[in-house]
């Protein structure tokens, strides 16, 4: 897969979470049928069973090797093993350390998309992320007046039409990471907030009407993980920096 203008570099040997920095890693899922298979082992029983009820190989293959991918990286922060890393869920299901790793103020979130994961990891800030796989023959205009708020559906049919799958993929990935971050899910509808979407403009949200002051409190980034990919991550607070790793294969 090909990387134009690649920010994506490798990471350092013992990485460091700060509350001033976000860092993003990304990480390839199309590997080799015998690093699928390596990596169970340090996966926890339940991810294990998970595993097994893809009816793929290849689906189970990518779950295998992004949960996998998810505890080496996290397990690095925190300097023990990958198979030692221990997750809990919330109610409506964001992922975070349990209360024994809870100290270490570690707030991390994962997505992927057609053989491509991506995950961000600070500390002592929410964190959400999203990444989709951009499909030119996507039926955009459907989805959006379904899910999109009026704003956005405004604003995405004033855009020329050869850029509006860009921005229909702006638009869902910036709106998902931020229903990620503050991790409530399906209770809080795609239609209740406003995001920027236009190709070139800066990530932002516009608008909440569930939490009008929300608008502060969060800050979105658009990433370029690859050719034929959107993502964006949704950060609690401002004035951090974005640091972008690439996973080692």
């Amino acid at each position: 897969m090909p990387f134009s203008h690649d920010p994506w570099r490798q990471p350092p040997q013992v990485p460091a979470a700060k509350s001033e920095e976000v860092h993003v890693w990304r990480a390839q899922l199309n590997q080799s049928p015998e690093i699928a298979e390596s990596l169970v082992r340090i996966l926890s029983p339940d991810e294990h069973h998970r595993a097994e009820r893809f009816h793929f190989a290849k689906d189970r293959a990518h779950f295998i090797i992004s949960h996998a991918a998810l505890r080496k990286i996290i397990g690095s922060y925190l300097d023990v093993r990958p198979e030692d890393v221990r997750f809990s869920f919330g109610p409506q299901g964001k992922p975070s350390l349990t209360e024994d790793c809870y100290g270490s103020g570690l707030r991390f979130n994962m997505a992927h998309s057609h053989g491509l994961a991506l995950y961000a990891v600070t500390r002592g800030r929410e964190v959400g992320i999203d990444l989709e796989h951009v499909r030119k023959d996507f039926d955009t205009r459907e989805i959006a007046d379904r899910f999109f708020s009026r704003r956005e559906v405004a604003m995405l049919s004033a855009l020329p039409e050869a850029a509006r799958s860009e921005g229909f993929f702006n638009c869902w990935t910036r709106k998902e990471a931020y229903i990620k971050a503050v991790g409530r899910g399906l209770l809080l509808p795609l239609d209740s907030f406003d995001v920027s979407l236009a190709p070139g403009e800066p990530a932002s949200l516009l608008s909440t009407r569930d939490n009008p002051l929300d608008v502060s409190r969060w800050s979105l980034r658009a990433l370029a993980p690859g050719e034929d990919y959107a993502a964006a991550v949704a950060v609690e607070g401002h004035g951090w920096e974005l640091r972008c790793w690439q996973f080692p294969d």
